[in-house]
């Protein structure tokens, strides 16, 4: 048994009931500091990882004990690369998620950094869970506290209308997966991953699962049309419930596609399925890139962006997949998605912080009332605009290897729906420097302008940190790439067979 993959998913469990019931001010440092040991953790973790296991031993730190024989389930976990590079994005914002809350005027409370590590408790059970029960009942944990985060501590008064809805459209999805795990467990051993894998299902059979889980990923990403919930989800939301939603639940998504979906239900793939569904990811590129340019709300500029990269991630993956069922084995869209995942994971919480910091000194997510802010706080110019380029996809930038490899992905399959799905890099640079030119530069109120100044220590530590990795991982992209290799040729073979 792995003690250390234990420690790393019970932690936040029991770091959440200490801050629940330490009703001080001094919870955030303590909810902090549990953070920050998750993430040394899962370096130490990473330290001692194999990156280039046996196609049959690609599981590591793996705990396995029987549950409930009367279904035949198991707690059974364990870390691949795949998992590997998630808990990293987990456990690195996490706790700049909880230090980005510290300035916040009235002050956050106890529960709303406890509700932060309960959510950190059920995305790593999500992204290490090797059970099909287990992984529904990791996947609706997530659901509990970014509802509470959002509808307490919601902004404006439409904080009940959109929570709710968003309740309901993630609630009802993850019951449609539940109806189809439940559906593909009857016709196979266990609830085992691997016992799902080998079910005995007609193409038929398959094709009604693939849409039953389909569903719910759909709607959690979201792609296009199951997105409605999302816009007022993220803008209205607190800061942190906003980068919690974009920069790691989305990702339970395309971790479930590649984990969960395909390897389970390939044969539906090689037909109408996987075309719309490549269709909707395609639409859902030039429709939330589209959108996101005549915006002027800072944060649901964000937001469209982040339905647009989504697209292009699910367009790789679907273009590889297709590709692999017609007799083509390759791991392209799966590489381009995962790197991409890490990189939209860094640089849509960065972009939500900087939005954050922009309403706090303009009083206001308008764009058009502000201007100016880079002659009086250039240390926050200079770190918005690496982040910024980032998420336009420059070259030596984080962004930029992730978008390449799905386009070519997507090329491999299909010229004009590379051609097409590559205008999200064309219409991100204009969505995103109208954002930063109306917001930075040009001339701003002077009032407001010569009442505020640069950002603060709290906001220099957060920015800094996230544009290390935007760097970074920019110019070493390598070390990503071979590690969730294993994996991904595992997952794409199994589809074959």
């Amino acid at each position: 048994m792995s003690y250390l993959l234990l420690t790393l998913l019970l932690l936040p469990l029991v770091g959440s009931a200490l801050v629940f019931a330490w009703k001080n001010p001094a919870s955030k440092f303590l909810a902090l500091g549990i953070a920050f040991v998750q993430m040394f953790l899962t370096f130490y973790m990473l330290s001692d990882f194999d990156f280039k296991p046996t196609v049959d031993s690609v599981l590591q730190h793996e705990i396995n004990y029987p549950w409930m024989r009367f279904i035949e389930t198991q707690l059974h976990f364990g870390v691949d690369g795949m998992s590997m590079l998630l808990l990293l994005l987990t456990t690195i914002l996490t706790p700049l998620i909880i230090l980005s809350a510290f300035n916040e005027k009235p002050g956050y409370k106890n529960t709303f950094y406890g509700l932060i590590l309960l959510m950190q408790f059920g995305l790593i059970g999500v992204f290490t869970s090797l059970d099909g029960l287990l992984f529904y009942i990791f996947w609706e944990v997530t659901l509990i506290p970014i509802w509470l985060i959002a509808g307490i501590w919601g902004q404006e008064n439409k904080k009940i209308q959109f929570t709710t809805r968003f309740f309901v459209y993630t609630f009802v999805g993850s019951l449609f997966m539940l109806v189809g795990l439940i559906y593909v467990y009857t016709n196979s051993a266990s609830f085992a991953l691997t016992d799902l894998y080998n079910a005995d299902l007609t193409v038929a059979e398959q094709t009604v699962a693939f849409w039953f889980i389909f569903f719910a990923f759909a709607v959690k990403l979201p792609i296009f049309p199951f997105h409605s919930w999302q816009p007022d989800t993220y803008t209205y939301s607190p800061t942190q419930g906003s980068m919690l939603l974009s920069g790691i639940m989305l990702k339970m998504a395309i971790y479930g596609l590649l984990r969960w979906l395909l390897p389970i239900t390939p044969a539906p793939i090689l037909g109408i399925s996987g075309q719309i569904v490549l269709v909707l990811a395609i639409i859902g590129i030039v429709h939330g890139a589209l959108i996101a340019i005549i915006q002027n709300d800072s944060k649901r500029i964000i937001a469209y962006s982040s339905l647009s990269h989504v697209g292009l991630m699910v367009a790789g993956i679907m273009a590889s997949a297709i590709l692999t069922m017609k007799g083509t084995l390759t791991i392209t869209g799966g590489e381009g998605a995962l790197v991409q995942t890490f990189a939209h994971g860094i640089n849509v919480v960065g972009l939500f912080y900087c939005a954050d910091i922009l309403f706090k000194k303009f009083k206001t997510r308008d764009i058009r009332k502000m201007g100016g802010l880079a002659k009086v706080a250039p240390k926050f110019a200079i770190l918005f605009m690496i982040i910024l380029l980032g998420s336009i996809a420059l070259p030596l930038t984080n962004g930029f290897i992730g978008e390449f490899i799905l386009i070519k992905a997507i090329f491999d399959y299909n010229i004009l729906a590379a051609v097409i799905a590559g205008t999200t890099m064309i219409f991100s640079a204009v969505y995103l420097f109208r954002f930063f030119g109306k917001s930075m530069l040009g001339t701003g109120d002077e009032a407001v302008l010569s009442s505020t100044g640069d950002i603060s220590a709290v906001e220099f530590t957060v920015l800094a940190s996230l544009v290390v990795f935007v760097l970074v991982l920019g110019i070493f992209p390598q070390p990503i790439l071979d590690m969730v290799n294993s994996s991904l040729k595992f997952i794409f073979s199994s589809m074959m067979n």
